[in-house]
């Protein structure tokens, strides 16, 4: 049974959007290698923007072997804010003096396609495969905090269960 779920999961390491975070994030940490070692404010700038562009792809993963839609609109949420802060950092190393700041407008370009490929694959999630989250954030539309759960009408015999070693 097992089997044929992992078999049917898609392979998140060929998906467009899991390949253009990879490639964000090559290109973040090239630019963070050219940060001089000695400066306290920039190299801070670059662990966060290091932190911040392997979400683009770690969250994806996530996301695919999770499978709910809650825990899917959860990492594309923590994507979404990782890849604002992301771009932001060229304020910060234009700000505290980073001399080659000018190469990250590639990783803006980069983001600016990386959010196209989001769009599409935050509208493939599957709507029906839910559980309802009680908090009200990441329920699929017309689906409620408050809303009777359709799983709690299912009975449930513990006793089939047992003897199943």
């Amino acid at each position: 049974m097992f089997e044929d779920d992992e078999n049917d999961m898609p392979n998140y390491k060929t998906l467009p959007i899991f390949l253009k975070g990879r490639e964000i994030s090559d290109v973040a940490n090239r630019i963070g290698d050219l940060i001089p070692e000695d400066d306290l404010h920039l190299q801070d700038i670059k662990g966060r923007m290091m932190v911040d562009a392997a979400q683009l792809y770690i969250k994806v993963a996530g996301a695919v072997s999770g499978g709910l839609y809650d825990i899917k609109m959860e990492a594309a949420s923590i994507i979404r804010k990782s890849a604002h802060d992301l771009i932001l950092n060229y304020h910060s190393l234009k700000m505290f003096g980073f001399k080659e700041v000018e190469y990250f407008n590639i990783v803006r370009d980069l983001v600016e396609e990386y959010r196209l490929l989001f769009i599409d694959w935050v509208a493939g999630f599957d709507k029906w495969n839910y559980c309802i989250d009680r908090w009200g954030l990441f329920n699929p539309p017309g689906v409620g905090p408050f809303d009777k759960d359709p799983d709690d009408d299912i009975p449930f015999d513990g006793n089939f269960f047992d003897g199943l070693d």
